[in-house]
């Protein structure tokens, strides 16, 4: 007998909001709804919310899990109106109005859809085991694992061409995820692990970027772009543009110019798609899997449910398409929020509309762009920005504060505090 899910039908005085996910967008629905006369349910499957820009540091060893990642419960504690139940979503019956999960069926008179997105392969699925993507804390331990292995089996090795195989890192996918991937492994390789090693030669370690369109960040203006690659190279990051990978595998890499790299550790960062919201709701979507939804991101012929973040694909009101990033998810949550305190009320809203703050990447120490409209920045003072933006988005000042800390002393000594191999024996 399951007694949290509800499957009653009859409308409340209060109305229940359930929200599936509690990445940025669902997260800052449920706040914005905390003094709402409405009872709010969270569904995930995590019982944290995940910083994701920075999973790539959790990855290359600057930081620990914890710093990242804050449970859910913690971050919606004051909010009296608010429960959170970790468990899987499988479905939404939108005749009866239930979400569907492993525990049960949980009603609502109204849905937010924030089930956020994973990687795709495009066709490739084999590859994800050879190239593994970065969405999730357990992805990103277990790259560092086998970023922190291959050096370590490189020390032991005797054969010179498995050596070098070792040694070799390839990033696959030129937008900021592939950017500032390559340049950590290569700031991990040439400062960090520099002296730690006697039979090899960490800072020889070859990294490469591949990226299959022209340009690494083509969502920036080309400028930028340019000098995001020239940063890289300064780093020794190889940026190979214009070759897309056509076969990946335990011994390496195949591109269409015929080029071969071989190399024992490949990351993936080339593509996302969305969860599988848009079957459950069984509703149109794009090429990516998300659910094309209203400039009121309401599911086209349902008033009372709403998608969000990168399960949205979503053009605004002033004809712009809506990117997937966070800044962006946070400003839905928040539209929705007050579109459903709007309808209770029996008012309109006006169609959302994203403001653009700006674009940032960042490449490695003191290297980073920042693309703010008129205003565009390159090197120390787009990295400078970087920090102070993304320690800002951190939930909780704990968070932060270890943050600044540790970021502080890696770069003031290169060392990295997270240089731990986890997981299963090597």
């Amino acid at each position: 007998m399951n007694f949290h899910h509800s499957t009653a039908k009859t409308r409340q005085a209060r109305p229940r909001i359930v929200i599936l996910g509690a990445g940025f967008g669902g997260l800052n629905a449920a706040l914005a709804l905390s003094n709402a006369n409405a009872d709010v349910t969270i569904i995930d499957q995590h019982n944290y919310h995940l910083f994701q820009p920075l999973l790539y540091q959790v990855a290359t060893a600057s930081l620990s899990p914890n710093q990242i990642a804050v449970p859910i419960r913690q971050i919606l504690s004051r909010c009296r109106n608010a429960t959170v139940l970790m468990d899987a979503v499988t479905d939404v019956d939108l005749g009866r109005s239930e979400v569907v999960t492993a525990g049960g069926r949980t009603h609502f008179d109204y849905l937010i859809v924030a089930t956020g997105a994973r990687h795709a392969y495009f066709g490739h699925d084999d590859w994800e085991s050879v190239a593994p993507g970065l969405k999730k804390i357990d992805e990103a331990t277990a790259i560092r694992r086998r970023l922190l292995l291959a050096f370590e089996k490189a020390e032991a090795m005797v054969d010179n061409s498995r050596r070098r195989q070792l040694l070799t890192f390839a990033v696959i996918g030129g937008g900021p995820t592939g950017v500032e991937m390559a340049g950590a492994i290569a700031e991990l390789a040439r400062k960090s692990l520099v002296r730690d090693f006697r039979n090899i030669d960490p800072s020889s370690a070859r990294i490469v970027l591949i990226e299959a369109g022209p340009r690494i960040l083509p969502t920036f203006p080309e400028p930028l772009s340019k000098s995001a690659e020239a940063q890289l190279r300064k780093l020794g990051v190889e940026v190979l543009t214009g070759d897309p990978v056509v076969q990946c595998d335990a011994n390496g890499i195949s591109l269409k110019s015929g080029k071969a790299i071989e190399t024992a550790t490949i990351m993936w960062g080339a593509g996302v798609m969305a969860s599988p919201a848009a079957k459950w709701l069984k509703t149109g979507a794009d090429r990516a899997g998300r659910i094309i939804a209203g400039s009121d991101l309401k599911l086209p012929g349902r008033d009372n449910v709403f998608v969000i973040g990168d399960t949205a694909s979503v053009t605004d009101a002033t004809g712009r398409v809506v990117p997937g990033v966070a800044p962006a998810a946070k400003q839905m949550g928040k539209y929705v929020a007050s579109a459903i305190v709007a309808s209770e009320a029996g008012k309109s809203q006006p169609p959302f509309t994203y403001k653009n703050y700006g674009n940032l990447a960042t490449i490695g120490r003191k290297a980073a762009v920042a693309d703010f409209g008129r205003v565009r920045l390159a090197g120390f003072p787009a990295w400078l920005l970087w920090g102070l933006v993304h320690v800002g988005f951190l939930i909780g000042f704990r968070n932060r504060l270890t943050v600044m800390l540790d970021w502080t002393w890696s770069y003031l000594t290169f060392s990295r505090g997270a240089r731990l191999i986890t997981g299963n024996d090597v």
